[in-house]
């Protein structure tokens, strides 16, 4: 009999840690189901989703694919439609596609103790930062300053926000003038790729002012902003990969991303665990 399957794809994905976070789900929910990991191009995605077979109940879906889940997926959940990405594909006669990353942002914080913020900082304007920006909404943010290397790149969070009726502007990241003197704001919210050293004359009137900071980097960690910010509350990316994990197997368990698991405190033990 065949199995239920599931996996992670991407490019590259020999990274990811989510089959670990599955399979420890599943052994704890007394699911026979397999989850492994598959490296697919962006070009090659709508052709591989049409190749498989009955067997397949879902994808998880990270860099580059997200937007092109968003476009294969026949029904998409309200945050998928103000990203314009899908992490998470349901499977069968008509594929539903979800981002469950706004909700682990959210899940993250809460887990921190921050569930409400008035002003934010967000640093940088790519994928991530679009998931960042609705999260940010969801918790009643009303401003939210955008800095980027480009902030010509921003203009989407901008509009964005309008949609959100969220207040969005963008500055440079290393700008002189608006890197050395930031208003001061509830909550900051990095979205930098992994790795990225900035320097101090940047950091450090960031951290200053910047309330607490979510980094969604967590490999390698602390990153170099996180060191930055001194005794301030730090949450790393760790947490979001953990709960937007729980929202994606909520989705492939009974196709609603918000209802719990059953013993799901035991299922995210196992997988904070796992981690």
């Amino acid at each position: 009999m065949t199995s239920t399957r599931l996996a992670v794809w991407g490019d590259p994905i020999a990274h990811s840690r989510s089959p670990e976070l599955h399979a420890a789900a599943y052994r704890v929910l007394g699911l026979d189901w397999e989850y492994g990991r598959r490296r697919v191009a962006a070009d090659d995605f709508a052709a591989a989703v049409r190749g498989l077979d009955p067997s397949w109940r879902g994808l998880s879906l990270t860099m580059p694919l997200k937007e092109e889940a968003y476009r294969f997926a026949a029904a998409r959940d309200g945050h998928a439609e103000l990203t314009g990405a899908v992490n998470t594909l349901l499977l069968g006669s008509t594929p539903a596609g979800f981002n469950t990353d706004v909700g682990g942002i959210v899940d993250a914080l809460a887990e921190a103790g921050i569930t409400t913020a008035d002003t934010a900082r967000l640093l940088g304007a790519g994928a991530t930062a679009a998931s960042a920006l609705v999260a940010l909404a969801d918790m009643g943010v009303s401003r939210v300053d955008v800095r980027a290397r480009r902030p010509e790149r921003a203009s989407a969070l901008v509009a964005l926000g309008e949609r959100l009726s969220v207040v969005v502007s963008a500055h440079p990241l290393a700008d002189a003038d608006a890197g050395s003197r930031p208003g001061r704001v509830d909550l900051t919210v990095a979205t930098l790729p992994s790795g990225t050293i900035l320097p101090s004359a940047v950091t450090e009137p960031l951290a200053a002012r910047g309330g607490a900071l979510f980094d969604a980097a967590y490999a390698p960690w602390p990153s170099s902003l996180a060191a930055a910010w001194g005794d301030g509350t730090v949450v790393s990316g760790l947490g979001m990969l953990l709960h937007q994990a729980v929202r994606q197997i909520r989705i492939f368990h009974h196709g609603d991303p918000a209802a719990p698991l059953p013993a799901e405190t035991d299922v995210i033990a196992a997988m904070r665990a796992a981690l």
